[in-house]
């Protein structure tokens, strides 16, 4: 019997010093887990370091280009208001011009008339007489076509042509009356190749304005549908930009959120197998406790039996030392008693037994309860792992949404910068084009009755009838 207590017990201290090792290659297991984590805590905040001063430079680069940008808008302003200095200064010396040309039309009029050119005849030699007077007819009757057709009232609104910005040319300053007036004053002074050679330039100079002009409402059209079409995209990209900064602003704060609540749940957790680390010592301790002081018990007890079971062999039959009439203290379970044995040791017996039966409702209560903590590390260190590993997956989710949460407000601003260009761009365009194209049926009708009209004269100066 002490053999198979000493077996026990040697069985008992095995799995106890099992469970130990178990625990301390979990413990150290935990601490190789604890070092990796933190060394990989080292190497993400290394890596935000970099990122953070990554992102430093390129706000510093962003500010510098903003820098760049406002110099270059702030050069484009100042280049618009001298242009449009020039432009008005242009405009006072083509008036200037066209004002001296009338002066002079009106002079070689005066100069002209039937009267005073009779006179000057007579007393200088500034005019030249015709060869014939077939040639007088032609150049009377070219003559008063083109003034009847300066006489015309639809060229009060052709005359519009002076005001038409930036796209005259130095060689038609005045209206198509003044034009007109101006090449009958000629007709009456020059030779027929002269006139007509200034009727073809007139011509070639009217129909090169008019395919300029031409030009210039296709150039607008097409500037004006492309500036509709990109400020309509940059709109659309502005407001998807201003709902995806929405967005990850509100997935960072649940991200954040969740990180928090993973953090407080690790520490809960790591806190929950403390206190179970400390529970299972006290209740190792008092195992400890329970089976030395079973396995003492029973050692002293048996020696107890054999000494007595000696004793009683040596005296057996002998009445003075005979116990069997006697009651024992205390009634014990119903057991069998041993040939030759007294109620004494009945009862040291059955006081063994009992010893035996705690002894072993201790062994199976500490495995189960080491095998429930096990399993509860085990558990707890899993959540652990789990938990840290969404942390480090949020983290890096957060770390990228804030990236291109500064991505996509970059490309806000420089969207809303383009928006505010197109802007400008279409009141420069509306300055430019809007005359243009609200007058250009009226304005080609007026060059095409100046041509006609030229053509009409030179006709008449070649012997049409």
């Amino acid at each position: 019997m002490l053999e198979e207590f000493e077996k026990n017990l040697g069985t008992s201290q095995k799995d106890e010093i099992k469970a130990k090792e178990d625990y301390e290659a979990l413990a150290a297991a935990k601490a190789v887990s604890i070092d990796t984590g933190k060394a990989k805590l080292d190497e993400m905040q290394t890596e935000d370091s970099a990122n953070a001063k990554a992102l430093s430079d390129a706000k510093e680069d962003l500010e510098l280009t903003r820098a760049q940008r406002s110099s270059d808008v702030e050069f484009l302003r100042n280049l618009r208001v001298t242009c449009q200095n020039l432009d008005r200064e242009w405009e006072a010396r083509s008036k200037t011009r066209s004002q001296e040309i009338l002066a002079v039309a009106e002079a070689l009029e005066i100069i002209t008339t039937d009267d005073n050119r009779e006179m000057l005849y007579k007393s200088t030699s500034l005019l030249q007489v015709s060869a014939g007077t077939e040639m007088q007819m032609r150049r009377k009757r070219a003559v008063a076509s083109l003034q009847s057709a300066a006489a015309t009232p639809s060229f009060n609104a052709d005359d519009l042509l002076d005001a038409w910005n930036n796209r005259r040319s130095p060689s038609l300053v005045a209206g198509p009356r003044a034009q007109l007036s101006t090449l009958a004053v000629t007709v009456q002074l020059d030779s027929f190749t002269k006139v007509k050679e200034a009727m073809d330039k007139m011509v070639a100079a009217l129909k090169k304005e008019q395919q300029e002009e031409a030009d210039l409402k296709e150039f607008c059209n097409k500037e004006f549908n492309q500036n509709e079409k990109e400020t309509y995209e940059n709109t659309e990209q502005k407001e998807d930009l201003e709902a995806k900064m929405e967005e990850l602003e509100a997935l960072i704060k649940k991200l954040g959120g969740e990180i928090g609540d993973a953090q407080m749940q690790i520490a809960e957790t790591e806190l929950g197998v403390k206190k179970a680390s400390q529970v299972r010592e006290s209740q190792n301790a008092e195992f400890q406790m329970t089976i030395s002081d079973q396995r003492a018990t029973q050692t002293i007890l048996t020696k107890a039996l054999d000494r007595l079971k000696a004793f009683y062999k040596k005296a057996e039959g002998g009445a003075a030392f005979s116990q069997q009439g006697q009651t024992p203290p205390v009634k014990f379970n119903t057991f069998k008693k041993n040939a030759g044995a007294s109620p004494v040791i009945g009862m040291i017996q059955q006081i063994v037994e009992d010893s035996k039966a705690t002894e072993a409702e201790a062994i199976s209560t500490e495995r189960e309860a080491q095998a429930n903590y096990e399993t509860f590390v085990k558990d707890s260190n899993n959540l652990i792992s789990e938990l840290t590993d969404a942390i480090t997956q949020k983290t890096k989710s957060i770390a990228g949404s804030k990236t291109e949460a500064e991505d996509s407000k970059s490309d806000h601003i420089a969207t809303l910068e383009e928006l505010e260009l197109l802007s400008e761009h279409n009141g420069n365009l509306h300055g430019q084009c809007d005359f243009v194209v609200s007058n250009f049926d009226i304005r080609q009708k007026a060059r095409l009755q100046e041509i006609e009209a030229i053509g009409e004269a030179k006709a008449i100066l070649s012997g049409a009838k």
